[in-house]
């Protein structure tokens, strides 16, 4: 049996707490950011708990005297409902299909950019623009100033190009009729094609250049260190952008509403979700549909936070 001196000399030392005065300086400096995170839960927690509460009620504007509790109906009636399986399959397409060409043309911009050439600067400030224009006004300009069969630029260079070879009768195609959900796609293509070339252009300046002389000295061509030195290397900011672009795009509402209002079949979620709430007035599974893309988001921005933390830290153990 061990004495009691020799128990109380083998219990391990209690913290020290800290003072008085150490508490108040730590909440000194959070004072200052506690108005903005109030403001913060006001702005963005307090409207999605209103929309969860809506989402289980039976509530409809044309129907006022039958508001109620209606439990999980509006999310079974959101999974029942054709039209919103038909926005599912369009919101899939359309999120594929943008953030596929975008990383496509991102990395070949990013690659050209990485070079040394005169100019450089002005070209990359050039290239981030279109992601700088207003949603709205990105997509009215494609609908009006490329797109419009009359008067479009699409069109009209096709006249052009017709008359070089000296027909008269050129075809001017209804380019949002003939191709409505790649109308939209190709929209938000150019507007999203500088944000993944930005994404990508950090991580092709990241890369250790030493081991890519030697990869040359060696006698590795230009494809060879492409694609088993610097394509693994972009690895995970092919990912980072896959999931950022794939977070923003799903909540894309702007370019379907303006180019084609939801109609020929490229209605998405967002759309439909307006549909329900402003035109058939269905307030509980609107919300019902709000809350599940929501969800879903949250899952694409927990797998997005994961790439961002390994890639620091990465750059932290370098």
């Amino acid at each position: 049996m061990t004495s009691v001196a020799e128990q109380t000399t083998s219990r391990p030392e209690a913290k020290p707490q800290p003072s008085r005065s150490a508490r108040g300086l730590a909440w000194a400096r959070r004072a200052p950011l506690m108005p903005a995170l109030v403001f913060m839960i006001i702005v963005t927690q307090l409207p999605f708990v209103a929309t969860l509460v809506i989402s289980f009620m039976n509530w409809n504007a044309y129907y006022p005297d039958e508001v109620g509790f209606a439990g999980f109906d509006n999310f079974k009636r959101v999974f029942t409902d054709v039209n919103m399986r038909d926005a599912v399959l369009t919101t899939i397409w359309l999120t594929a299909g943008v953030v596929i060409i975008s990383l496509l043309l991102g990395l070949g911009i990013a690659l050209l950019l990485d070079r040394r050439f005169r100019g450089r600067g002005a070209v990359r400030t050039m290239m981030i623009a279109p992601f700088l224009v207003v949603p709205v006004a990105a997509a009215l300009l494609w609908k009006h100033a490329l797109y419009n069969p009359e008067y479009g630029l699409f069109n009209g260079a096709i006249t052009w190009v017709w008359k070089l070879f000296g027909s008269d009768h050129p075809p001017q195609p209804d380019w949002i009729s003939n191709m409505p959900l790649w109308a939209v796609i190709f929209a938000l293509v150019w507007q999203w094609t500088p944000f993944m070339m930005l994404i990508l252009l950090a991580g092709l300046q990241g890369r250790p250049l030493d081991v890519i002389e030697a990869a040359r000295i060696d006698g590795a061509n230009g494809w060879q260190i492409f694609r088993s030195m610097t394509l693994p290397h972009l690895r995970q900011y092919l990912e980072l952008g896959a999931l950022l672009g794939s977070i923003y795009i799903v909540q894309n509402f702007d370019a379907v509403f303006t180019i084609t209002s939801g109609g020929l079949g490229t209605a998405n979620l967002p759309y439909t979700i307006y549909q329900i709430f402003y035109q058939a007035h269905d307030y509980g599974r609107a919300s019902a549909a709000a809350v599940i893309v929501v969800l879903g988001t949250i899952i694409i921005a927990t797998f997005a936070l994961r790439t961002v933390s390994s890639l620091f830290k990465q750059e932290a153990g370098r």
